[in-house]
């Protein structure tokens, strides 16, 4: 049995900036700063984005702590004015259909979220893209833990109460597109499969030591033999 945990943003969908601006503007909102400019987002969850952006302020953890809840209920505000625009640019990312559908096919693998979103912006990036949330029977995100790596141990005793046995992480496929996503599941001896659609090119993620690094998701047969063999 495999457990396959998806990462969102750059992996299965392109957000176009609508989660950053909708970020900095609840930051804005808030705490009175956004941060700063070169902040980058990629491979980290909500809360550590927020965390980051106001310790770059000047800002204590405890502060942060106490603004943390009204920073990223604002975030999903502002998050939904940005996906109900018309031209909101989201978009599923090549291959993404066919590989959700392949791998839900087949009665040795189940399908799982692992991904830096709090849970109600994961459910709402996917579903602007038509892909239904109850797809994913298991998950982890960024409103479970700070930290990309507190996540995968997080999904594998989900995927363990979800089958009514204990997983070990071999079990876990993390398939995402920055070293962040192939990193974090090692603690868990968790594979991962990089894929080159966010920032990192082929090269720079193959750097990083995964079991497989495909340059999209269009390869559909391949891909699920990597994960079946990983």
């Amino acid at each position: 049995m495999k457990i396959v945990l998806f990462d969102i943003d750059g992996t299965l969908l392109w957000t176009k900036g609508a989660g950053r601006r909708a970020m900095l503007r609840a930051l804005a909102a808030n705490v009175g700063t956004s941060g700063p400019a070169d902040h980058r987002y990629d491979g980290k969850t909500d809360r550590q984005i927020v965390r980051e952006a106001m310790r770059h302020e000047g800002f204590a953890d405890a502060d942060v702590d106490a603004k943390m809840a009204p920073v990223l209920e604002s975030y999903l505000v502002e998050l939904m004015v940005e996906l109900d625009r018309e031209d909101h640019g989201v978009a599923l990312l090549p291959g993404v259909p066919e590989l959700l559908d392949a791998l839900e096919s087949r009665d040795d693998i189940v399908l799982g979220l692992l991904t830096g979103n709090v849970v109600d912006g994961a459910e709402r990036k996917l579903r602007v893209v038509g892909i239904d949330f109850g797809r994913f029977r298991v998950g982890a995100y960024g409103s479970d833990g700070e930290h990309r790596h507190d996540l995968p141990a997080i999904a594998r005793d989900r995927a363990s109460a979800h089958l009514g046995r204990p997983l070990g992480g071999e079990c876990c496929v993390i398939i995402g597109d920055t070293p962040s996503d192939v990193a974090c599941g090692r603690g868990i001896g968790a594979r991962a499969i990089a894929v080159a659609t966010g920032a990192y090119d082929v090269a720079a993620l193959t750097a990083c030591g995964p079991h497989a690094v495909f340059a999209d998701l269009t390869e559909t047969a391949a891909i699920v033999r990597a994960i079946v063999d990983a």
